[in-house]
């Protein structure tokens, strides 16, 4: 049975609503204060708490704000006889849910409730359906049934526990940090911090000072001391992001940090101990960098002690549908929407599109959705205009500006392998003839492209 708290001043109003909500099946408590109420809930709170704006008194609405500011679990109707839009609008923003103006009809009410409580039920869902895809299908926080992405979790699992440098290669989105941080967290390094930088995103001018710290008036601007970045990830992790856009200078720098496992502070003259974990990122293809001398080959024998390689998502299409599901209740929670799914024509759209930017792509194709959505489902015109007027998954890909011969002929083979097993039904032989390939041929590219 539901319970509700009745707050107002007025016994006519409590008599009244607490007659017609126990008639609606609600376990009724009363206040005729918003301090007597707040008494009532350090003691238990209900599901519902229904007030009036004016009382004397605390008012309603700064009740709504205590009941927030306390994280009190209900949720909160306001009701006013005085009220105006600017009063519902204020009660909104304070934390209520809703609001009824009085005088009003008891079906108006009960209909105000039903519509809360299919709100709370639908975020009782999208906890527990985030929880089970958490425990059943999520590896520290990354979501995936895909075997590719088993692998790569198998990976982490073996080098978690041993201080040794991990290079983490990928497209764009598609969670090489996520991988980083699995990595501190399953090492006995997760008590130490674990620190994140961009080497692309800080000017290069900056970046020596960022990353090994200075002391005061090694330069221009530096009035204090300063610690860097390895100093501040001492006894955790030090995350190295876009590895590839480090300056050249800092790459030898670099190198001798990882020999020697000591730095030294722009300005000084003595070396600082560090015990750091270095994992670093990039997007970069790091073997073509170093022929044209963009990167040098010491530095990255000494990453690369351990590559951990991320599929795209157009790799992980099986993924498609958790991560959406997973998204939708996060929004939901986020934005205290009640969006229960997609129609057939949007998951479509989802399915065949190319997804260049990766799972990041994604997650912002359903905020936007879900934000553009009038109901409680997310339609095709919903979607972001790029997902709506992509055509073909390889004209997707090449509007990426992806210029690379290779990658596009691998991607343009795997998009005709899973059309030809689609239009097969899975039968191998028979889309091994559709392809104009050998039987052994395509079952070598199956597994390279990790298509089920």
């Amino acid at each position: 049975m539901p319970s509700i708290l009745i707050v107002d001043d007025e016994e006519n109003m409590r008599v009244m609503l607490r007659a017609m909500l126990r008639q609606q099946g609600y376990d009724v408590w009363q206040a005729e204060s918003a301090e007597k109420a707040l008494g009532i809930l350090d003691a238990q709170v209900p599901d519902f708490v229904l007030t009036d704006v004016r009382m004397s008194g605390m008012s309603g609405i700064d009740l709504v704000r205590k009941l927030v500011e306390k994280s009190v679990p209900t949720t909160i109707l306001v009701m006013s006889a005085y009220g105006s839009l600017e009063t519902a609008v204020e009660a909104m923003q304070a934390g209520a849910y809703d609001y009824i103006m009085k005088p009003f009809k008891s079906d108006e009410v009960v209909l105000t409730l039903r519509k809360a409580q299919e709100r709370e039920d639908l975020r009782r869902e999208n906890r527990e359906l985030r929880e089970r895809l958490t425990k059943e299908r999520s590896f520290d926080g990354i979501i995936s049934e895909n075997p590719g992405m088993k692998s790569v979790f198998h990976q982490i699992d073996r080098i978690a526990g041993y201080k040794t440098t991990v290079l983490i290669t990928g497209e764009s989105g598609t969670g090489k940090e996520l991988v980083a941080r699995a990595i501190h967290h399953r090492s006995d390094r997760d008590k130490g911090p674990f620190v994140a930088v961009n080497c692309g995103a800080i000017p290069e001018h900056l970046l020596e000072s960022e990353l090994f710290g200075h002391r005061k008036g090694a330069f221009t601007d530096a009035v204090n001391d300063k610690q860097g970045l390895f100093e501040a990830a001492h006894s955790g992790t030090l995350f190295l992001d876009e590895i590839g856009e480090l300056p050249a200078m800092l790459q030898v720098k670099l190198f001798r940090v990882l020999q020697e496992e000591r730095i030294r502070r722009v300005g000084e003259t003595r070396d600082i101990p560090v015990d750091v974990r270095i994992l670093a990122a990039t997007t970069r293809d790091l073997p073509v960098e170093i022929k044209e001398g963009r990167f040098r080959e010491e530095l990255y024998y000494r990453l690369n002690v351990v590559e951990i390689e991320l599929p795209p998502l157009r790799a992980r299409r099986e993924d498609v549908p958790l991560l959406v599901g997973h998204f939708l209740a996060r929004n939901n929670e986020r934005f205290k929407f009640s969006i229960k799914g997609l129609e057939p024509e949007a998951q479509r759209m989802l399915a065949n599109h190319a997804w260049p930017g990766n799972i990041r792509e994604l997650e912002n194709a359903v905020e936007h959705a879900c934000l553009m959505a009038d109901g409680s489902t997310v339609r095709a015109a919903d979607l972001p205009e790029s997902v709506q007027k992509a055509s073909s998954p390889i004209k997707q890909f090449l509007a990426t500006g992806e210029t690379s011969i290779k990658k596009t002929v691998e991607y343009v083979e795997e998009v005709l392998i899973r059309r030809a097993l689609e239009l097969t039904g899975g039968n191998r032989t028979r889309a091994a003839k559709l392809l104009e390939i050998s039987h052994r041929a395509l079952l070598y590219k199956i597994k390279r492209y990790s298509i089920i």
